[in-house]
């Protein structure tokens, strides 16, 4: 890549990934904006998913670190839900190669609007932490049905995939949004590295575009989780709607083209 398409590229793909990672830090689904930006820049698909992955996985680690530390995280529950989560990814992606992609496009157009309406109605959604009537086990049991379940979508399709762990965490598991959100980010950070050493030893990741990227990303998610620990579910659950409205678009664009 010469230098004058770099700067172009790196022009439209790093204000969108520093975007992308501060709505990731709040409410998940920063892949809706920032792997748009890989492909709008001109990367080829393998390499745009490739690519992002890099620019999205040290900024969900920055994030993730700085939910532990502030202690928002049920880690036995966050940890089962990540190796779930692995496990999922792995067989989302044999899937992907077996069932036609459209039928989930279509399963997916008809639950995204359930979800805004159901968080449009139910206001007390997340709004306290309600987790104390399950045991230590069955929290476990249900992060790693979850990590099991979304990401076998992630590794199927993908987009919304942390907005999704975050509505289960505290839908299924009764966390809290904050503490939801802090479960979202060490799952998502365990598929997201596994992801990422996948496509770099598969030689897909342009790291010329990747690695400013992901120094955006960090920046994105530093602001976004920020603002995350300081207005809890104030400024999560209004976010949410931003995410679902963003992921029907790309679902109906996707379907369109």
């Amino acid at each position: 890549m010469e230098w004058m398409q770099l700067l172009e590229t790196l022009a439209i793909v790093c204000p969108l990934v520093f975007l992308g990672g501060l709505v990731d830090a709040v409410a998940g689904g920063g892949g809706l904006i920032t792997l748009p930006a890989y492909l709008l820049a001109g990367l080829p698909a393998h390499n745009a998913a490739a690519t992002n992955k890099c620019g999205n996985a040290f900024g969900t680690f920055l994030a993730t670190g700085r939910f532990i530390r502030r202690g928002q995280v049920h880690l036995p529950s966050a940890l089962a839900g990540g190796l779930g989560a692995l496990a999922g990814a792995w067989i989302g992606a044999e899937l992907n190669m077996i069932m036609p992609e459209q039928a989930l496009y279509f399963l997916m157009l008809a639950i995204v609007p359930v979800m805004a309406v159901f968080l449009l109605f139910k206001r007390d959604f997340g709004a306290q932490d309600r987790s104390g009537q399950f045991s230590r086990g069955q929290l476990i049991a249900m992060a790693v049905g979850i990590g099991l379940a979304i990401g076998a979508y992630d590794g199927f399709f993908g987009p919304g995939a942390g907005t999704f762990l975050m509505l289960a965490f505290t839908g299924l598991c009764k966390f809290d949004l904050l503490t939801a959100s802090g479960n979202t980010k060490v799952a998502n950070s365990a598929s997201n590295l596994a992801s990422l050493v996948t496509f770099a030893l598969a030689g897909k990741v342009l790291w010329v575009v990747g690695i400013p990227a992901a120094l955006c990303g960090i920046a994105g998610n530093y602001v976004g989780s920020s603002i995350a620990l300081k207005g809890g579910a104030k400024i999560i659950r209004p976010m949410f709607f931003v995410v679902l409205t963003l992921l029907v678009a790309r679902l109906v664009y996707d379907l369109a083209v």
